[in-house]
């Protein structure tokens, strides 16, 4: 498969697939045509007397101070150098090398007026595997993300720095290594080049990739737990959730009942008197499928912006530049803090199960060990839960809530996306780590379901665990057998998929 850019569709997979190099991804002549006809449209422009914004004119406050054309380049230069003003911890080398790709698709559409050449350049960069250093902070989420992108775009200029491999190199020393010339930049490019929402996006695409596989590792967390708890499969029946028919619902339930399929353990307790389990068992369908609805919901969002044109003006014409507010990240902003609410939601839900794991009910030993007393057993790690939990809903305040004017008032309303994109993606870091203690708890409160066995998913997982993390008998530094927990998590090593 090639994937056409400024032609075909992004979504998650493809863009995912380009970054990993799995999918080879190119300009086409169609592409190259509609980059060259937009050029030629703002060349006209910024010959013309007449001001059009970001053409010939300066920026922001600046919008009616016309620019000659002698004085275009160094505009153009100054807005990359004088924007470039983020701060804080590069981000990931990923999550720059996603908006890359994501910023060549949009400019490749035909509507931003860059020259191919500089489009060239930057497809360069990710042929290289040279990628620009982005600081995390210093992004309000419109005029789009202006300072990521500018820092994103420096390298251009010879400024700024680049990853190469896992070290930050200065960018002139990149470019000279790779016998890449120092690019001057022409009217309307700077412009073009900061005015975006990748580095939003760029986040968004991250999450949204960590979340499907924790969304699905949440039912097989969920499902070990019951099968410990040797709770009720009632709750998962399929004319239950027919009749209150959210999408969500439906796919946990349905999954649920495959994670249960032909277990002898829960065979086992089919005519016992309990009447109903806890909400944090009997409601999973409801609440893991109320946080499959938010990605679903923000998946939609964000292949939407994949293959939009975010930067301003839009050139849609010889004659016309519109000057309109497409660089805005509400449309991202708000749906990320919803995320993130979900994926709070399945750690909360989470700590709960570890909890009632640990309580001694319906058979199990209280802290998960037969040697209480002397031994703690496994009741410690439920305090790390609970503190991550803790953690999350600090994290979900929505700064999609929140606006701060900037540019003298030009920019007076702003949609904070760049801190919801960074915020999703810390909680679902911590999410990991729920869950890694839960399945952890889970696996040992399995054994002592034995000689049970529970569905082939099930057991599968759980010997996973065992290569790493043995039964605990008698009380031992627990540090070691959670890390290994999570870097089972982080590697996406347990089995999901329930087909």
């Amino acid at each position: 498969m090639t994937f056409r850019y400024g032609v075909d569709r992004l979504d998650l997979d493809t863009v995912n697939s380009i970054a990993n190099g799995s999918v080879d991804a190119v300009l086409t002549s169609e592409a190259i045509n509609k980059i060259n006809t937009s050029r030629q449209r703002v060349d006209k422009m910024a010959a013309s007397s007449e001001a059009v914004y970001g053409i010939n004119t300066g920026f922001g406050p600046l919008c009616d101070t016309q620019i000659t054309p002698e004085e275009t380049h160094l505009l153009q230069k100054n807005l990359l150098i004088t924007h470039a003003v983020g701060v804080g911890n590069p981000i990931a080398k990923s999550i720059s090398k996603l908006m890359l790709i994501t910023k060549v698709h949009a400019l490749s559409q035909g509507f931003s007026g860059i020259r191919l050449a500089v489009v060239e350049r930057m497809l360069k960069f990710v042929e290289l595997d040279i990628i620009p250093v982005v600081p995390e902070q210093g992004s309000v989420g419109a005029s789009g993300d202006l300072a990521p992108l500018s820092h994103l775009f420096l390298p251009l200029l010879g400024e700024g720095e680049f990853w190469v491999g896992d070290e930050i190199q200065p960018a002139a020393k990149v470019l000279a290594d790779n016998n890449l010339k120092v690019m001057d930049l022409h009217a309307k490019e700077g412009l073009a080049l900061i005015n975006g929402t990748q580095f939003i996006l760029s986040h968004a695409i991250t999450g949204l990739t960590k979340m499907r596989y924790l969304l699905d590792l949440a039912d097989i967390a969920g499902a070990m737990s019951i099968e410990g708890m040797q709770g009720s499969e009632q709750p998962f029946r399929e004319e239950l959730h027919a009749i209150r028919a959210f999408e969500g619902n439906i796919e946990v339930a349905k999954r649920m009942r495959r994670l249960f399929k032909d277990s002898q353990n829960m065979a086992d307790h089919e005519e016992c008197d309990r009447v109903q389990d806890p909400y944090s068992l009997r409601c999973i369908p409801q609440v893991h499928g109320a946080s499959r609805n938010a990605y679903n919901h923000l998946k939609e969002l964000a292949e939407t912006e994949m293959n939009s044109v975010t930067d301003n003006p839009i050139v849609i014409s010889e004659e016309e530049a519109i000057s309109g507010g497409s660089f805005h990240g509400q449309p991202l902003a708000m749906v990320l803090d919803y995320a993130s609410i979900a994926a709070a939601e399945l750690g909360n839900i989470s700590d709960r199960r570890c909890y009632l794991l640990l309580e001694g009910l319906h058979g199990l030993p209280r802290l998960l060990t037969t040697s209480g007393g002397l031994n703690s057993g496994m009741m410690i790690p439920q305090y790390t839960t609970a503190a991550l939990v803790t953690e999350n809903k600090s994290l979900c305040f929505p700064p999609s809530a929140d606006s701060v004017p900037t540019s003298m008032g030009q920019e007076d309303h702003v949609s904070m996306g760049s801190i919801s994109g960074r915020k999703f993606n810390q909680i679902l870091g911590n999410l990991e780590k729920i869950f890694a203690i839960e399945l952890m708890y889970a696996a040992q409160a399995v054994d002592f379901r034995r000689p049970n066995t529970c569905s082939d998913i099930i057991e599968q997982n759980h010997a996973l665990i065992r290569t790493k993390v043995a039964k605990l008998e008698e009380d031992r530094l627990l540090k070691p057998d959670i890390d290994a927990m999570v870097e089972f998590v982080t590697s996406q090593a347990f089995t999901v998929s329930v087909n």
